[in-house]
């Protein structure tokens, strides 16, 4: 046996679970990853964070629920109404394991950090679940249980320990006396927390260099839902980057810069390293790789020279009246393991940039906006001609009479004003509705570019679309916390004399309406399958969401988008929830509902 005990940093895990403190949780993880040798500190900091890999490393475990549970259930002996039961006792399946395992607690300890990471690298390695489950067997069949529960909740991607990498990095900088800012830079740049616990220890997070192909945290924006909640948002940021007292009447818009809210996916684009020529690389939010499904995308930008890193979104494109379709079209190309030629010409896809974080070799996180926004600028009428590839008929034609441009740009600048008045931010909510975007965005020219952090310097002002009445149809447990208890709401419109489902919602209640809500749907269950309830239709709710769209998912016809509840409206009747003909006419109020083919 050699290395770190990996018992020792599941009970690590159960210390951080335990304390709410920040502080605390700091100081545990400095001086466990202090006691460790270089690499397993590296490792260890690593599933701290909750990753099996590094983020340069593009590899993944690829081991679904379903073969995670058939593992624990084949080494467990446990049979179906076990699994059933310690699951909902948890909403965990890595605490339930721990449960199901518990026979195992006095079998001696024999696995290291250094065993867990082959085990990942030879899972990783196996292509197709079959020969993925005899790995996770072995390794399951050597764990105590509390070890159990930490695999298994790092290969689900849900540590649920209450640390972020963040807070993995200010471990690493206490560890090693080094400042938290140094050690998140490195981090940055790097792309490796492994790499970062070497360049610590060893005194050198400044040799730390920026690498294309690793995707960076994308800054975020905080939702506004009118224009004077922006107003005065926008006034305090302002107010706090100046350290001054807010302005008052009116606050100081000339500092902004306004956009159009896409209804894409944000994406951030890598190309242009001359030491991998016409490599491209195109990364989600989340950092996955969205090059599959984009293919023409990778190809526009393969012939990019210069090095750059460009935030921005991919969006469904009309070429001919050069404006974004709705959602609903991209969203066809989404989870495809391939996409068509002819897929490629029904949907064209582009990319909006709106923000430059790394161009020609510098990195531009720490300038203001406004300059960001010039260099932006300067690129795009350098290089955009470069990005084009052919066009086609697809799903254009049907905004137009006119014949398609045969070729077009695939990356486009977003356009952007400054900010002058609260009308003309009004205004400009109500034009980028009409043009089928989701709303506006506000920006402060002097703001630098925060990977993963959301503030006040970005703003998005979105209103709601409208509310619905519906009324409860189903209901199913939650997860996590809310494991057991019904918290997820499956809801209908009338129909005539019937009712026709129109989406489900699990987000807008306090835990004490849950609880009460579940023990009212307990009382009234139709039919019970385990996770899944069908209950009298007697509870009504006020929703609110983003959009409407077309779905095959339910009766009706129609799915609500992003839904979250308002309130519980025991005031209200189900003789009086709203209809379908009221789903229908809301569809076909907006602005951007995708044209339907006749």
């Amino acid at each position: 046996m050699y290395g770190a005990l990996l018992l020792q940093f599941a009970e690590l895990c159960d210390k951080l679970t335990a304390t709410p403190k920040k502080l605390e949780k700091r100081a545990l993880i400095a001086e466990y990853l202090r006691g460790l040798s270089v690499d397993d500190a590296g490792r260890a900091a690593l599933y701290l964070a909750g990753t099996p890999f590094a983020e340069t490393d593009r590899r993944a475990l690829n081991t679904g629920g379903s073969l995670l549970s058939r593992a624990v259930a084949e080494v467990s002996g446990a049979d179906r109404t076990a699994m059933h039961a310690a699951y909902r006792r948890h909403g965990d399946l890595g605490a339930a394991a721990e449960d199901l395992l518990a026979s195992r607690r006095d079998t001696p300890p024999e696995l290291t950090l250094k065993n867990l990471e082959d085990s990942f690298d030879a899972i990783a390695a196996a292509r197709a679940p079959a020969a993925k489950l005899p790995i996770i067997l072995h390794l399951l069949r050597r764990a105590q249980p509390v070890e159990a529960k930490y695999i298994l909740k790092l290969m689900l991607g849900g540590m649920r320990i209450g640390v972020k990498q963040s807070l993995v990095e200010e471990g690493i900088a206490t560890a090693w006396n080094a400042t938290p800012d140094a050690v998140r830079h490195a981090a940055m740049l790097a792309g490796s927390l492994p790499e970062v616990v070497a360049m610590a220890a060893t005194n050198t997070l400044s040799a730390a260099r920026m690498r294309l192909f690793h995707p960076l945290g994308v800054m975020l924006a905080s939702p506004v839902a009118s224009v004077d909640e922006a107003m005065k948002r926008f006034a305090e940021e302002v107010a706090a980057e100046e350290h001054a007292e807010p302005a008052a009447d009116p606050p100081p818009l000339a500092k902004a810069l306004i956009e159009d809210k896409y209804d894409g996916i944000r994406a951030q684009l890598h190309c242009g390293d001359p030491t991998q020529p016409r490599r491209v690389g195109l990364f989600s939010r989340s950092r996955q790789d969205l090059g599959e499904t984009f293919p023409e995308l990778i190809d526009a930008f393969a012939a990019m020279s210069e090095p750059a890193i460009l935030d921005g979104e991919i969006l469904a494109w009309n070429p001919v009246e050069a404006r974004a379709l709705p959602f609903t079209a991209l969203q066809q190309r989404i989870g495809r393991k391939r996409v068509t030629a002819e897929m490629q010409k029904q949907i064209p896809v582009i990319f909006m940039a709106f923000d430059a974080v790394y161009l020609s070799g510098d990195l531009l996180h720490d300038l203001a906006l406004a300059e960001r926004r010039q260099r932006l600028e300067a690129f795009i009428a350098k290089h955009g001609g470069i990005a084009r590839t052919s066009g086609s008929r697809g799903q254009a034609v049907l905004f137009s009479e006119s014949e398609p441009q045969s070729d077009f740009p695939r990356l486009v600048l977003a356009p952007a004003t400054h900010l002058r008045t609260a009308e003309q931010l009004d205004r400009a909510y109500d034009e980028a509705r009409e043009r089928g975007n989701e709303g506006v965005m506000v920006k402060a020219l002097a703001s630098t570019y925060q990977p993963g952090r959301r503030g006040l310097a970005w703003l998005k002002l979105k209103r709601g679309l409208a509310t619905l009445d519906v009324v409860v149809t189903g209901v199913e447990f939650g997860h996590g916390k809310r494991a057991g208890v019904l918290s997820d709401y499956t809801f209908a419109v009338r129909d005539g004399d019937g009712l026709k489902n129109v989406g489900k919602a699990y987000s807008g209640l306090t835990d004490a309406e849950i609880s009460e809500l579940t023990r009212f749907f307990q009382q009234h269950t139709i039919e019970d399958f385990g996770g899944f309830r069908t209950v009298e239709p007697l509870k009504v709710l006020e929703v609110a969401f983003n959009n409407i769209m077309r779905s095959d998912r339910h009766k009706s016809g129609f799915a609500l988008r992003f839904p979250r509840i308002l309130s519980i409206r025991d005031d209200k009747p189900v003789e009086e929830i709203d209809t379908l003909t009221r789903v229908e006419e809301i569809y076909n109020a907006q602005p951007d509902k995708p044209i339907e083919q006749p």
